[in-house]
């Protein structure tokens, strides 16, 4: 769930460069946010409320769930609409209504049973509470009504580039989560210190330039190449 380790100039993939800011705007633009009159000065924007993480719709979990309650529900109240026209009950729910009164409470399958349901309950809870979307980055947002996100895949992608103009570096491998950025530099000359240094401050100035509400902390590596052969 991290970004890709991109590794000299030929890691630019097209697939990663097509990777635009999503935008969530779900109750369209504010009214009175058109374009300044001729002549106007348009005032500088600043940042509108919390940049709060995207949150997943996972819509294949739930609809896996509604399908599960739909069927057994359905068979259920087939049943019942069975035994109440004089038919008998279906073998499965004799079964079950058996097994449930005279089965005790420690027995091993009784138990598997809880377990199961407890681990699903548990992920169902997990889902409903956590965000999601790790994959996401908030921006800071400038208009209200209007949030953006930026993937971390083109995250981690400007940022080898920014690492690739300091002088010195061969290549980059940039990994980017949610609070770190890690970059691991390869310098085939000038002292690793300089480089370092060069490093940290140009990807410092490239996070800032992302519009990131909670900017990652920076972690810079720089090595030497290894030998060959």
């Amino acid at each position: 769930m991290t970004g890709p380790e991109n590794t000299g100039p030929e890691g630019t993939g097209q697939a990663a460069t097509r990777r635009m800011p999503v935008l969530d705007e779900p109750n369209g633009p504010p009214e009175g946010t058109g374009e300044p009159p001729a002549g106007a000065t348009a005032p500088s924007p600043g940042p509108q409320g919390r940049a709060r993480r995207f949150w997943s719709r996972r819509r294949l979990p739930a609809a896996l769930l509604s399908l599960l309650l739909l069927l057994g529900l359905a068979l259920l109240l087939y049943d019942v609409v069975a035994v109440r026209a004089g038919r008998k009950a279906m073998q499965w729910r004799k079964t079950l209504a058996r097994e449930l009164a005279e089965r005790p409470l420690d027995d091993t399958w009784v138990l598997t049973g809880a377990g199961i349901a407890a681990v699903l309950g548990l992920w169902l809870l997990l889902l409903a509470l956590t965000p999601g979307r790790r994959g996401l980055l908030s921006m800071t947002r400038y208009r209200p009504g209007v949030r953006g996100a930026l993937h971390r895949d083109t995250a981690a992608l400007v940022l080898r580039d920014r690492a690739m103009e300091v002088a010195g570096v061969q290549s980059a491998r940039v990994r980017v989560k949610r609070r770190k950025a890690k970059v691991h530099a390869v310098s085939h000359f000038r002292e690793l210190d300089e480089v370092r240094a060069d490093l940290h401050t140009a990807l410092a100035g490239g996070i800032g330039q992302l519009g990131l509400g909670h900017p990652p902390a920076l972690a810079v590596r720089v090595s030497r190449p290894g030998r060959k052969g």
